[in-house]
């Protein structure tokens, strides 16, 4: 249970969408701000023996639930650098190979294929490079919510 209880000093807003009791909330907070060594570890007791009297299914379904969020979020974000890359390689069908992917056509997408081959140094490169990711991560995480 102090694992668990552990693992709850990590969350974020995330915490305050579980029904725990008063007192293990505040120790959790108190936690987080502690920055000696030894006040942490009695802390993270504290909170141990605290978590005995709490349903640890709540807390390791959300748990879980935000361990799949990250891998589905780093997943889409691998996947956006990847189509990154093909486009400025294989623009004409990778683009196709998006639109057919994603289920439309993205001439926003082209357009900015456009600049980067018109850029005329490094930064202005990098910066197209960088907006040609932030539109394809921005259609896959689109396109994995809705669909």
């Amino acid at each position: 249970m102090q694992r668990l209880g552990e693992q709850l000093i990590g969350l974020g807003d995330e915490l305050d969408n579980l029904a725990l009791p008063e007192r293990l909330h505040e120790a959790i907070l108190e936690a987080r701000s502690m920055k000696s060594r030894e006040a942490s570890r009695r802390q993270k007791q504290y909170i141990g023996k605290l978590m005995r009297d709490v349903d640890p299914a709540p807390i390791e379904a959300l748990l879980d639930r935000l361990r799949a969020d990250d891998r589905r979020d780093k997943r889409i974000f691998a996947n956006a650098e990847r189509w990154r890359e093909r486009m400025i390689l294989d623009r004409n069908e990778a683009l196709d190979a998006f639109a057919a992917a994603t289920g439309a056509p993205h001439p926003e997408l082209a357009s900015l294929l456009d600049d980067l081959e018109r850029a005329q140094n490094d930064r202005q490169e990098r910066t197209i490079r960088t907006r040609i990711f932030r539109a394809i991560h921005a259609v896959l995480v689109t396109a994995v919510r809705d669909g």
